[in-house]
């Protein structure tokens, strides 16, 4: 993935973890999309497993 597709990524999941967090409701997606935000920013090794990973997610609804 490159910089510039991560990041709408990093700002979308941003926005809906401030959004989700001031709202005090902590599910387990929740914590799943705080995951991805905190993955995303940091750029770790396992970013491109899991970044492919979601783009066969979101893949599979748009097909």
């Amino acid at each position: 993935m490159t910089e510039a597709a991560a990041l709408p990524l990093v700002i979308f999941f941003g926005v809906v973890t401030v959004l989700l967090v001031r709202s005090r409701e902590v599910n387990w997606w929740v914590a799943v999309l705080i995951f991805l935000f905190g993955l995303y920013v940091g750029q770790t090794p396992a970013v491109f497993m899991i970044s492919d990973l979601v783009n066969w997610i979101f893949g599979r609804f748009t097909a």
